[in-house]
C-alpha cells in the first residue's frame, strides 16, 4: 500500500504537539482563494511512497521527535484515508503519537476507522457561514461540521484552525458566530488563528493559476487582534501562529 506524497517535513513543530515528521499527501478538492500551495491540489501528481518506507523514516527519526511524533496533512488527507489508517495503525504499533490535519470535509465510514488511531486532530474550519465558505473554499461546509460534531460526540482531542483573511474571513459578526458554535464543544483543545500570507504566490505564477488574491495584503496587527480577542471570550486558549 502506498501514499501519494507531495513533500516530507522532518522537523515540523507548527503541526501538532512537540517535533513532528510532517507528510503532505498529494490532492485537494477545495479551491480556497488563499491557499498557498495549489501544486498540491492535483490528485495526479506526487510521489508514490510505500507505507513501510515511511514507516522506516520514522523510525529513524522517532529519537528526535520530543513529545512530538507523525502528522499527515495536505492537500487534504482524506482523500488517501484508508492509506493513512493503515499507516497510522503501524505507527502506534512502534507507539508513535499521530495527528490528522484535516479540513473535515470527507466523513464516511472509513473516516472513523482513521478517526480510531489517531490522538489528535487538527480541523481547519474556514468559515460559519455556507454561503460564505462556498466562496472561499467552492464546497458546503456541512460535512466540515457534521465531521467537527462527530469529533465532539467521541470526544476525540482536536485543534480548531482558522486562517484570517482580510475581507474573506475577518468580519467581527463571524467570528462571533464560530467562536459561539464551537464554544462548548468536547475534546476541543485550543483554537490556532493563522494569518493569511503571500509566500506561495509565486506557485501561481509558476503553474500559470490565476491568484484568486493577488495583490492582497496579510491582516494587520489590529485585525488580528481584534480576532484572536473575540475568540478569547469563547476559548481558554487561543495562539496566532
Amino acid at each position: 500500500m502506498s501514499l501519494s506524497v507531495h513533500s516530507i517535513e522532518t522537523f515540523g513543530t507548527h503541526e501538532g504537539p512537540g517535533i513532528r515528521l510532517v507528510i503532505f499527501l498529494q490532492g485537494c478538492h477545495f479551491r480556497c482563494v488563499y491557499c498557498h500551495n495549489p501544486d498540491t491540489w492535483s490528485t495526479q501528481a506526487g510521489e508514490k511512497m510505500e507505507i513501510p518506507d515511511i514507516l522506516n523514516l520514522l523510525k529513524k527519526q522517532k529519537p528526535y521527535l520530543l513529545h512530538g511524533g507523525l502528522t499527515v496533512s495536505g492537500g487534504e488527507p482524506l482523500i488517501q484515508r484508508v492509506e493513512v489508517c493503515s499507516l497510522f495503525e503501524q505507527a502506534k504499533k512502534v507507539g508513535i503519537h499521530t495527528t490528522l490535519d484535516t479540513n473535515g470535509s470527507i466523513f464516511d465510514e472509513f473516516t472513523n476507522k482513521l478517526l480510531e488511531v489517531t490522538d489528535l486532530v487538527l480541523l481547519d474550519v474556514k468559515h460559519i457561514d455556507d454561503i460564505q465558505h462556498q466562496k472561499v473554499t467552492g464546497q458546503s461546509n456541512q460535512r466540515v461540521l457534521d465531521f467537527a460534531q462527530y469529533l465532539s460526540e467521541i470526544k476525540k482531542p482536536y485543534w480548531l484552525r482558522y486562517v484570517l483573511v482580510p475581507g474573506w474571513t475577518d468580519q467581527t459578526d463571524s467570528l462571533h458566530a464560530w467562536g459561539k458554535y464551537f464554544q462548548h464543544s468536547a475534546g476541543l483543545e485550543r483554537v490556532e488563528i493563522l494569518p493569511f500570507h503571500t509566500l506561495g504566490a509565486y506557485k501561481y505564477k509558476a503553474l500559470k493559476i490565476k491568484n484568486p488574491l493577488e495583490g492582497l495584503q496579510p491582516p494587520d496587527q489590529n485585525t488580528i487582534e481584534n480576532a484572536k480577542h473575540i475568540f478569547e471570550h469563547y476559548f481558554q486558549e487561543v495562539i496566532v501562529r
